[in-house]
């Protein structure tokens, strides 16, 4: 089986998705059923994706694309440069590791989409007007046009009967959480970050978006150390892309005078992450909403220190020794009486042998799904 996954991303620096892309090429390299992965990216990609990731198989191949990285060059290339690549490679099928807007006629081949979240129609801050309703059309396009819809979660799944009943009715559908395998990867202390943070820390891995309440966190941080609650010493870390909140979460770090003790980090590899998970006072997530949020994942994997959300995603993804607060009332309140309390616990065991994101028991499910298509 040869399956082409399509990640042609606007990023410049690792993200979410582009994770997810590699995940995916890992899973299905690791088995018997698939003998060849084509893992599609953008010229701009080509070097993170070689440096973050480990993609050491044989069965994969990395195919770069020499595009402008532009809203309109993107768009026109997933419209038309998709299928004809699609056709001139022959895969068995097509995975597209987000939705993106395409047209099936053009594909000789069956053609999955890895549906993430519905932050079109449940963020919309996220996106602004008019951006979200472009948005929302190739959301819908791209659902409507696929063969089959792989869900990362059972709330993505819910979204997607809610939000598209009619056209979601008569999709294959099946929900197939991201997988977390960080079995090859070395740990190495983070060279892009001052050792200053790293001595203690608090650690959080999240784009700078609405829905991933960062300016919480912050505020919850103040909170701690004006109060003693945590030590002088501790400072935090928030790894992840830039966004629409990041002038905003600037501006906190400036009125609190937290220069020194808040690091915003865009990217990092997966060796430097690994250390970070391993070596974070505690984790935390204080989100809003999520479609699946592989670095809560991530961290349970690593059996870090949780605090998380009391959303039912992160009570679909989280273990039961994560600790929940709410956002109802005083969130910022309840964030740190969480983390204050959290400090205080041991880290807790992940049994890894039955590991429910592991990437055997994410790769039978994907090879299941597809055999249904192809």
């Amino acid at each position: 089986m040869h399956i082409l996954i399509a990640a042609l991303h606007r990023p410049i620096k690792p993200t979410g998705v582009c994770r997810h892309a590699v995940n995916l090429a890992q899973c299905l390299a690791n088995t018997n059923e698939v003998d060849k992965v084509t893992l599609v990216i953008g010229a701009w990609q080509l070097d993170y994706f070689k440096t973050s990731f480990l993609l050491d198989s044989p069965k994969i191949d990395l195919v770069s694309i020499e595009l402008k990285n532009n809203s309109l060059s993107r768009n026109i290339w997933f419209a038309w440069g998709l299928s004809k690549l699609t056709n001139q490679l022959c895969p068995d099928l097509v995975h597209l590791s987000f939705p993106i807007p395409f047209w099936r006629s053009l594909f000789s081949c069956p053609v999955v989409s890895t549906i993430h979240d519905f932050y079109p129609y449940e963020c919309p801050e996220n996106f602004g007007y008019p951006n979200v309703w472009f948005n929302r059309w190739f959301l819908k396009q791209c659902i409507k046009n696929s063969n089959g819809l792989s869900c990362v979660s059972q709330i993505t799944l819910k979204n997607l009967n809610r939000y598209l009943p009619k056209i979601s009715s008569q999709k294959l559908t099946t929900v197939i959480y991201n997988c977390v395998d960080f079995f090859q990867v070395i740990p190495a202390i983070p060279k892009n970050i001052d050792s200053k943070y790293l001595d203690c820390f608090l650690l959080c891995v999240g784009q700078h978006r609405q829905n991933k309440n960062l300016d919480f966190l912050i505020k919850a941080y103040v909170k701690l150390r004006n109060s003693s609650q945590i030590t002088a010493q501790t400072k935090l870390i928030i790894i992840g892309a830039t966004g629409p909140e990041t002038e905003k979460l600037h501006s906190l770090i400036d009125r609190f005078a937290l220069q020194e003790l808040v690091l915003l980090e865009s990217s990092i590899n997966d060796s430097s992450l690994t250390w970070l998970y391993q070596n974070c006072e505690l984790f935390v997530i204080p989100s809003s909403t999520e479609g699946f949020c592989l670095p809560l994942a991530e961290a349970i994997y690593f059996a870090s220190k949780v605090v998380c959300t009391d959303i039912p995603i992160f009570r679909e993804i989280g273990a039961e020794s994560s600790t929940y607060f709410q956002l109802e009332g005083d969130s910022v309140a309840n964030l740190s009486k969480a983390i204050a309390s959290t400090l205080n616990q041991s880290r807790a065991d992940c049994d890894l042998h039955n590991y429910r994101f592991s990437k055997a028991k994410i790769a039978e499910q994907y090879v299941d799904f597809y055999a249904q298509l192809i």
